[in-house]
């Protein structure tokens, strides 16, 4: 297959690239080459999607398939213009792209957000409108028999730079205090909903072998907080106390929710929020989405963020002294 990546050379694109090339793909990544290399036996392409001239090295080719991860309407619809000799378009896109994040087990055919007019998004408030944008795009382009969308939920694994599902195994295995106490939200029930990016690409480089066509919800399996938590113990081997504290609690304290900086990643305390890591994911898995165990891709997190260096800047989770400082008041107060 003469694969085409629109990308690359970032965490999911990349990973996609080495699959395709280890199955014997002939791949091609068309990209900056800001956020990384490609991998060996890729090549690559240095252009600029922004410009809209920007296809002209790939767009008089043929491919068999492109894959496509943008989130800026503009650079998708130039390629959907550019490549339509191409015999499949896959875009990623997003569950962002669903209207409501409320409901728990809404599959492919839930209400999605109205499409960002503009051909550019400006700031991540409107990263679900682009993808839908986005999306119309690919469909109004390559028909919807020759094309697929693969609306992605929490993505997870090793290369996790954005440290949402590396801080808790992380954290487990190098507690902040020496008696080996992790404080952790008190929301047991909520749920997650993690893909290992190697399973997520495997399934992406099969859908183009393929060309499946339709809409999928590319997720993991939904568990409760409880379970991420028990997963991430065990892979951190953590025999230490675990101390919740409740959502009003770390509020007042100013802990963030979700990701960032001062936060517990994964954690979402309003319910209106809770539907967008319990998404059906059974259309995929009957196509052939395979999903290994949350431990194992906890394990091989852990493995990769001691590896970058646990000490190093982090873009989600607790610093050791906030834990400290928020656990030498937490506990004091429970006794």
């Amino acid at each position: 297959m003469k694969l085409l990546i629109l990308g690359g050379t970032a965490w999911l694109g990349h990973e996609v690239a080495r699959q395709a090339v280890d199955r014997g793909h002939d791949v091609t990544c068309l990209a900056r080459g800001e956020s990384g290399s490609t991998p060996e036996g890729a090549s690559l392409i240095q252009s600029d999607r922004d410009k809209d001239e920007g296809l002209e090295p790939v767009a008089t080719l043929q491919w068999d398939a492109v894959l496509d991860v943008s989130r800026q309407p503009g650079q998708v619809k130039r390629a959907v213009r550019d490549l339509r000799t191409a015999r499949y378009y896959l875009f990623v896109s997003s569950g962002n792209a669903y209207a409501s994040q409320g409901p728990l087990g809404q599959d492919e055919d839930a209400p999605l957000l109205p499409p960002l007019e503009s051909d550019v998004m400006e700031t991540m408030e409107s990263y679900g409108q682009a993808k839908v944008a986005c999306e119309q795009a690919v469909i109004e382009g390559f028909g919807s028999e020759n094309c697929m969308i693969a609306r992605v939920g929490l993505i997870g694994g090793p290369g996790d730079i954005f440290g949402r599902t590396g801080y808790w195994p992380l954290r487990f295995a190098n507690p902040s205090v020496a008696k080996g106490t992790v404080l952790i939200p008190n929301a047991p029930a909520l749920p997650t909903q993690v893909i290992d990016v190697r399973d997520l690409a495997a399934w992406l480089v099969h859908s183009c072998e393929k060309q499946l066509s339709g809409v999928y919800n590319a997720m993991g399996e939904t568990q409760t907080f409880e379970e991420h938590i028990a997963a991430a113990r065990a892979a951190a081997r953590h025999e230490g106390q675990v101390v919740t504290a409740d959502a009003e609690w770390l509020h007042s304290h100013g802990v963030g929710e979700w990701a960032g900086p001062k936060s517990l990643p994964l954690w979402l305390s309003n319910p209106v929020w809770h539907g967008m890591n319990a998404r059906s994911n059974k259309r995929a898995k009957d196509a052939g989405l395979a999903l290994r165990p949350l431990e194992e891709t906890l394990n091989a997190t852990l493995k990769w963020e001691e590896e970058a260096g646990i000490d190093r800047p982090r873009r989600a989770g607790l610093t050791n002294e906030e834990e400290v400082e928020l656990l030498t008041e937490l506990v004091s107060i429970k006794h």
